[in-house]
């Protein structure tokens, strides 16, 4: 079946009148056309059904070379002409200026079943933002990008979906850690499919030269197509916009962390209008429970984008696209209003996230200092999160602490009951839940599958999506089959895979890949 093509952004919005493929700055324009990169021999590495069923497409045609073909850039999808687009951006809270697609070219939007899709190629060549790189990217970043976006969704976190990964049969030369040894590597191409891949600072573009016509078409338009609950009109409709924009932000960040996720690169450039999760970098999940990590090399001496500052950066960037919508809106008070807004929302409703972690249906006054002391205990020693949280729905009213100690023993790097400077702490924590517990008057089965829907059994740790890659670039995709079947179920106990349910392994401490990653790709 033929896709619906419909390519609403490129056709309504103003294009870059130059068509050529050189860098330089772009003026008066949301994108610029470019074709992406022939490769020289592309080949299947892996693909999503789910994904492919999403937008009209069958496993069966989906394994076909014509379906290769688009989904590498050989081939151009009939009556489609791709695009690359155009934006600005805050990075490490600095202001950067004129950013854009520099290794995504949009290949066209796609309507199945009334729900609009666009299709992105990550690491197909250069386009005219690609400043002094190639746009290419290389296995190693597709294969995280290709499993993180799926794992993300399984889990229930707004996300980008990855359609397809394909090795293109070209190599790429990278300086991994950017200490001055750049290497060969095997490229790979992505598919992303997202509602669509605008951007905060696809906004802060316009706004901050000032063309405020083109700052109001690109909103007109988002609303339009995007936010069609919106039925404000004039100022009211961008309040009411950025009012939206600020709320499925917040649940996104609730859900990073809840789960333990860290970005890696909370630049305004790589926030979706969506608040869904996009660009996957330097990313990675907590193994021990520090509010201080970050798994992005580049930010490791200041810790911007580290777990613990995660809703405040959300925040910090949520006030720069404020500052970049206020043009159409001429008011500052309403904007404060909405900023003021998250502040409070994120308390509760981060309050409320902790809660259902620890298995608590009803509300009491001590919660909060219950969650309070929790964050600090977890702190004094190394405590994988994720083994923490899913072994505490194994306690009931009738545990007691040895047993509660016992039960999440293994989540600890060193046993606590070798730390004689936490062992009390901990049994002093844990008499406080053990109590706080018998006010529940839920059962315990009820609990425990609440605590057992929210803390995930198995998360994409970086040492494991490192075992995909190292099997992968000896063209072995066993490992990224396996995590993939796995990640599908992450709250499951998977009785077979029971091997992934651990804490990071010795030799992964400090390898590259696993504790190091920059934004190489």
């Amino acid at each position: 079946m033929p896709l619906h093509i419909e390519n609403r952004f490129s056709v309504q919005l103003p294009a870059d009148t130059d068509e050529s493929n050189t860098t330089r700055q772009v003026h008066q324009a949301c994108f610029s056309y470019v074709t992406p990169r022939i490769p020289s021999n592309p080949s299947w590495i892996h693909y999503s059904k789910d994904v492919a069923a999403l937008i009209g497409i069958t496993e069966e045609e989906l394994q076909s070379d014509e379906y290769l073909n688009y989904l590498s850039g050989k081939i151009l999808i009939q009556d489609t002409k791709p695009y690359a687009m155009a934006y600005a951006g805050h990075q490490f809270g600095n202001w950067a200026g004129q950013l854009g697609d520099g290794r995504a070219i949009n290949l066209t939007e796609v309507v199945y079943e009334n729900n609009y899709y666009t299709l992105q190629l990550k690491g197909a060549g250069s386009t005219p933002y690609s400043r002094r790189a190639d746009g290419l990217a290389v296995l190693r970043s597709s294969i995280r990008e290709h499993l993180c976006s799926e794992a993300m969704h399984y889990l229930g976190i707004p996300t980008t979906r990855s359609l397809s990964l394909i090795l293109t049969g070209d190599e790429v030369l990278r300086d991994m850690l950017y200490d001055g040894h750049p290497a060969l590597e095997k490229g790979a191409v992505v598919c992303r499919v997202a509602p669509s891949f605008i951007r905060f600072g696809s906004f802060e573009l316009f706004a901050s030269r000032n063309d405020v016509t083109n700052l109001k078409r690109l909103t007109d338009f988002t609303i339009k197509h995007h936010f069609p609950q919106i039925i404000g009109l004039g100022k009211q409709q961008y309040i009411e916009f950025f009012q939206t924009i600020a709320s499925t932000t917040l649940e996104m960040i609730i859900h990073w962390q809840r789960v333990g996720f860290v970005h890696g690169v909370m630049n305004t450039d790589n926030m979706s209008i969506h608040g869904i999760t996009i660009d996957y970098g330097p990313y990675g999940w907590l193994d021990d429970f520090n509010l201080n990590w970050t798994p992005n090399t580049t930010d490791r001496e200041h810790g911007r984008y580290r777990y613990g500052n995660q809703p405040e950066i959300a925040l910090w960037n949520l006030y720069q696209l404020a500052n970049a919508l206020y043009p159409l809106i001429d008011e500052a008070a309403p904007l404060e209003a909405v900023l003021n807004q998250y502040k409070a929302d994120y308390d509760k409703q981060y309050n409320a996230m902790m809660q259902s972690k620890l298995g608590l249906l009803s509300a009491e006054d001590t919660d909060a200092l219950l969650m309070e002391e929790l964050v600090q205990t977890l702190q004094f020693e190394e405590i994988d999160m994720t083994l923490f949280f899913r072994n505490l729905s194994k306690i009931n009213k009738t545990t007691t602490i040895d047993e509660a100690l016992a039960l999440i023993e293994n989540a600890f790097y060193n046993s606590p009951r070798l730390l004689e400077n936490t062992n009390q702490l901990w049994a002093d924590w844990m008499a406080s839940y053990l109590n706080r517990l018998q006010k529940e008057t839920a059962s315990n089965d009820n609990r425990t599958a609440l605590m057992n829907s929210v803390n995930p059994k198995y998360v994409l740790r970086n040492y494991m999506a490192q075992l995909a890659i190292d099997a992968a670039d000896k063209g072995d995709y066993s490992v990224l089959n396996e995590l993939y079947e796995l990640l599908q179920h992450p709250y499951d106990e998977q009785t077979n895979n029971e091997k992934w349910f651990a804490k990071r392994p010795d030799w992964a401490r400090n390898k590259v890949g696993c504790s190091m990653l920059s934004c190489s790709s």
